[in-house]
């Protein structure tokens, strides 16, 4: 009995070396198998194509005997970024868009947040309906929302213009100091919902002890709500604000199907339109430098401010 009882835990210890080293053994096999349909799409559509567009853009165009030689492409080390930075027409796009995150982003997460704390409060009734209400428009395509709203900026087919036109104002949407807060104003009815809608999950998620405790010591409804609820879910706030950066910094759709109405609105606008500019223009690896300092641009800024809001709050 006692060379048994020795022997069981040494038995025991082979057995599971030879799984780890066969991989897991079933089970190891059933994970592969689930994460395989992620993995592959992931690496295709995502990985080999950010990889080759840093590739490209070590890239330059030289032709072989001067002016009319025959192209070729040839290891250019940093001469793109070079390029980039010294673009005026980037730097102008950057500046925009860094003026439409600055004032868009900090209105769209205060609505989405106002909405997801009024149909959290037990006072508001048909809450199914304005939920599905105000996540409606996110399910709407970028290109055919602003489609929709180019008529409704457009002088000669706008209701809201001769609504506005009979009351004695003179709306300009599509004018030089209008129509990127046109374009704002599209971005935010397309997310407003989104966002909500992850506030509003973060809100059913805190117990509801904490709400019955506040009422026991005299809190009220406005109290719970901005000095309970919104710290808790200070979380996804960071979360919707990274998003909404990200989201920012790749402005394009909007922009571009306005411009088709707007000559205030040049090919160059954002840095997203600018690389699709280049890139029309052959200028293949032009296009690839100035698509990785954007997201450059766009990690450093996201980092930076989760490290900083994270720091703050505690997490």
């Amino acid at each position: 009995m006692t060379e048994i009882a020795t022997r069981a835990p040494r038995v025991v210890a082979t057995a599971e070396g030879r799984r780890r080293r066969n991989g897991g053994g079933p089970r190891g096999g059933v994970i592969f198998a689930f994460i395989v349909p992620f993995l592959l799409p992931f690496l295709l559509f995502y990985v080999v194509p950010v990889c080759y567009a840093i590739w490209q853009s070590f890239l330059v165009v030289r032709r072989s005997a001067g002016q009319y030689g025959v192209p070729y492409t040839a290891f250019g080390g940093f001469t793109q970024y070079v390029q980039v930075f010294q673009n005026a027409d980037f730097w102008t796009s950057v500046g925009r868009v860094a003026l439409f995150g600055i004032v868009q982003v900090p209105v769209m997460l205060f609505v989405a947040l106002v909405m997801a704390l009024l149909l959290d409060t037990p006072l508001l009734k048909l809450k199914a309906f304005f939920r599905i209400t105000a996540f409606m428009p996110y399910a709407v395509p970028g290109v055919i929302a602003a489609i929709m709203w180019s008529f409704l900026y457009s002088p000669q087919f706008s209701p809201i213009v001769d609504a506005l036109k009979a009351i004695g104002l003179q709306p300009d949407f599509l004018g030089p100091s209008g129509v990127l807060w046109s374009t704002a104003n599209i971005s935010t009815w397309l997310w407003t919902g989104y966002n909500m809608l992850i506030l509003f999950s973060a809100l059913q998620a805190i117990p509801q002890e904490l709400y019955e405790a506040a009422k026991l010591d005299g809190a009220s409804n406005w109290v719970i709500a901005w000095q309970i609820k919104v710290p808790m879910i200070t979380p996804s706030i960071i979360l919707t604000t990274v998003f909404s950066i990200i989201g920012t910094l790749q402005l394009y759709a909007e922009p571009a199907v306005l411009r088709q109405i707007s000559s205030n609105i040049s090919s160059t606008y954002t840095p997203n339109m600018l690389a699709y500019a280049v890139a029309s223009g052959n200028n293949y690896q032009q296009a690839a430098a100035i698509s990785v300092v954007i997201a450059v641009i766009t990690f450093v800024l996201s980092f930076a401010f989760m490290r900083l809001t994270s720091r703050k709050a505690g997490l």
